[in-house]
């Protein structure tokens, strides 16, 4: 019979009352000291238990004289990191990664030719334009590739989504950060797509979101698989 661990113990119950609502998102847990004498555990034990809900990210912990454990929800980058340690600890396949992406993005282009803001094109413009303007720079069109993507994923205003999109965009492209890959013409027919999927989301045409979207990803997975035949793309390092 295994027995949990008394810092397990406490970390679960202090978890299910953050997610409960009994601790409210930006108020501190009790002092360190005033948690030893409630629970009657040791400080060890207690310091333990605040470093696993700092770990899950449902605390944040601040030093000082006016720090301590403060309270601290669940968002899409706590999700977005869970994904990322799981692909890379399992290593999955580019494949099984781009396969995930056709799956779920043309959604989140639909979703967002239904729901973005104005802010939300804002984001996909800038994006656009810092594509654009990359220039020869591999390291600078990633990111702003990197950045239109999660901004679509954010624009459909549904969390689970952006988490997922955030860890699938950064390996994807962690594995395709290859100069014989992204070429001129992998540049030029990006910058196209994006304006394009971008357009629909501004006119709120959730077909033609969903299509050009579609196309999109699809052929970007076609180009990979056609690249892959000729060099080996690692996963991530």
């Amino acid at each position: 019979m295994e027995v949990p661990k008394a810092s397990d113990v406490l970390a679960n119950e202090l978890r299910e009352r953050i997610l409960s609502g009994d601790y409210v998102e930006g108020t501190p847990l009790p002092p360190e000291r005033e948690l030893v004498v409630q629970t009657k555990m040791s400080r060890t034990t207690v310091r333990e238990a605040l470093r696993i809900l700092e770990v899950q990210g449902l605390v944040r912990i601040k030093a000082g004289r006016a720090g301590g454990a403060f309270v601290q929800r669940p968002g899409e980058q706590s999700m977005a990191d869970t994904v990322a340690l799981l692909i890379r600890g399992r290593q999955i396949r580019l494949a099984a990664l781009l396969e995930t992406r056709e799956a779920i993005e043309p959604f989140c282009a639909q979703l967002a030719a239904r729901h973005r803001t104005d802010e939300d094109l804002a984001r996909l413009d800038a994006a656009n334009d810092d594509i654009a303007g990359a220039g020869d720079s591999l390291d600078a069109f990633l990111q702003a590739n990197i950045d239109w993507h999660v901004a679509v994923a954010s624009a459909s205003h549904n969390e689970l989504l952006s988490g997922l999109m955030i860890s699938l965009s950064r390996a994807i492209y962690a594995a395709t950060e290859n100069e014989g890959f992204i070429d001129d013409k992998v540049r030029e027919i990006t910058v196209r797509a994006h304006r394009s999927v971008t357009k629909a989301i501004r006119d709120k045409d959730a077909d033609a979101a969903v299509r050009r979207m579609s196309r999109h990803v699809h052929s970007y997975a076609e180009s990979i698989k056609d690249f892959e035949e000729r060099t080996a793309i690692p996963l991530d390092e």
